[in-house]
Parts: C-alpha cells; sequence; structure tokens
C-alpha cells in the first residue's frame, strides 16, 4: 500500500522548470510593473511565503479566469496560471523581480 500512495504529494522536481518564451514575456511585465510601483520586497516575501501553495493559487486563478478574463486577455492569464502550477516558478519569478529591480538601479546611476 505504501508504494501505492508514494507519489501522492509529490511536488515535482524544482530542476525542471522551464517557462515558455511566453510565459517570460508575462513575467517579466508582471515584474515590471511590481519593480516600477517601489513593490520589490512586499511581492518577494508574498512569493516566499505563499511558495507551498503555488499549485493552489493557479487552480484558484482557473476558478476566477472568466471573471478576470473580461479585463486581461485570456491567452495571458492563461500562460501565467500554468506557469505557478510549476514547482520552480516562485524562484523565476523572484530572481525576476530581483534582476530587474537591479538593472533599473544600474540605469538610474547611468543615467545622470
Amino acid at each position: 500500500m505504501k508504494d501505492s500512495i508514494k507519489h501522492a504529494f509529490a511536488l515535482g522536481v524544482k530542476e525542471d522548470f522551464s517557462p515558455n518564451d511566453n510565459q517570460k514575456q508575462i513575467v517579466d511585465k508582471v515584474c515590471s510593473e511590481v519593480v516600477k510601483r517601489h513593490l520589490t520586497m512586499p511581492a518577494i516575501l508574498l512569493l516566499e511565503t505563499f511558495r507551498p501553495l503555488n499549485y493552489i493559487g493557479s487552480q484558484v486563478m482557473y476558478f476566477f479566469q472568466p471573471i478576470i478574463s473580461s479585463v486581461l486577455s485570456v491567452d495571458g492569464y492563461t500562460d501565467f496560471t500554468e506557469l505557478l502550477e510549476q514547482r520552480g516558478s516562485v524562484d523565476y519569478i523572484c530572481e525576476r523581480i530581483k534582476y530587474i529591480e537591479v538593472e533599473g538601479q544600474k540605469s538610474s546611476i547611468v543615467d545622470p
């Protein structure tokens, strides 16, 4: 019996995560808005706090899709939801937020 439920709560391997090009664009767009609004620290804190629940959160997003799709594009919303289903997605989003913030700081130093 132990073998039959061995993978019931498997989370997947983080190293298997690789977003597609469309998901990368969506994440960069969202992360850029986070950095632009100076919400880097709260966003990373929120993502890290809810890391164990990212799959459940993606399923909740499917539930609200009909309502939100009236405001956002359906394809982008679906791609973002599929991204959150994957185990390494939170790490990827956090890394992108940090990268975009650092790049923004570098460009503000170069531009007087």
